[in-house]
């Protein structure tokens, strides 16, 4: 039986460019390409734990505009369960428009339309997506009282939480208790009180700093890899992997969605990150440019 995931997460349709740099404000810059993708933290995550060999069930929210119908489909083509996805009747889906610099770097800016949406009524009718689930995942393209209706009602079934707090913000009150594993970034982690993470050492310092929001958390360094922090005051280190850098747009998606892939499949915290670690890498070497 394939390990089961629940996801509560944004939809997003992103608008990519490839340019030289990002422009400096006031300034107009020569691009060389441009290209749409399917994306939002929700949907990059879900697809990666399918692909990653989980059952994966979505939870979200569209618009009733072409966007949204393009990102039905792209969770349905990846095997992802879209019956808990919602069309909202006035709101429109959520996008993004991403600019990839010469080095691989990106800068993104999205509109979360009616990501911003999806209320407790609706999690609520996702209660048995939930419950029959080993992992829900949740990040912070989605409000608040989402997240923390979703968290409880997987708590109180004895399903794991994973929240990625991204993009970067305080977490909401009444979460702290909820959360088996916290994933961040270095920006996300300094936002959360941690001191500033700019190699693996300093990621375990920040790990070690934030366990008490959750019973084990994961800080990631970019290519210097990741640390995390357990309960039991154990520690993890995974070195980043040498790869040739397409775009690093993504990535943090797939380690998280590889890494809930994982842990619903029985993997220790350790195995399950080194998959999440190699996953990353491999998409950050991937040209995803039509």
């Amino acid at each position: 039986m394939q390990p089961r995931i629940a996801v509560l997460g944004s939809l997003h349709l992103d608008l990519m460019v490839q340019a030289p740099d990002r422009p400096a404000k006031g300034e107009t810059m020569v691009g060389s390409a441009w290209w749409q993708q399917p994306g939002g933290k929700g949907g990059n995550q879900a697809v990666a734990a399918a692909e990653a060999g989980a059952e994966v069930s979505f939870i979200g929210r569209v618009g009733r505009d072409a966007f949204g119908g393009l990102l039905r489909g792209y969770l349905a083509g990846h095997g992802v369960e879209i019956s808990q996805v919602a069309t909202d009747p006035t709101a429109a889906s959520g996008m993004s428009v991403a600019i990839v610099d010469a080095s691989g770097d990106y800068g993104a800016v999205i509109v979360s339309g009616c990501n911003q949406q999806i209320e407790p009524g609706q999690i609520e009718r996702a209660r048995a997506a939930i419950a029959r689930s080993r992992v829900l995942v949740l990040q912070h393209e989605v409000n608040d009282s989402a997240n923390l209706a979703a968290a409880q009602l997987a708590h109180a079934a004895g399903v794991r939480v994973l929240l990625n707090a991204a993009p970067a913000k305080p977490l909401a009150p009444g979460l702290v208790g909820l959360i088996d594993l916290l994933v961040v970034n270095a920006i996300e982690a300094e936002m959360l009180g941690a001191p500033p993470v700019d190699d693996l050492p300093s990621a375990l310092i920040a790990a070690r700093q934030l366990r008490p929001l959750a019973l084990a958390v994961v800080v990631t360094a970019g290519p210097a890899g990741a640390a995390a922090a357990l309960a039991d005051g154990q520690t993890l280190t995974v070195p980043g992997l040498a790869v040739p850098v397409v775009s690093t747009h993504g990535a943090g998606d797939v380690f998280v969605g590889v890494l809930a892939a994982g842990l619903a499949a029985d993997l220790d915290l350790a195995a399950a990150l080194e998959q999440a670690n190699a996953a990353a890498a491999r998409h950050v070497a991937t040209p995803r440019q039509p």
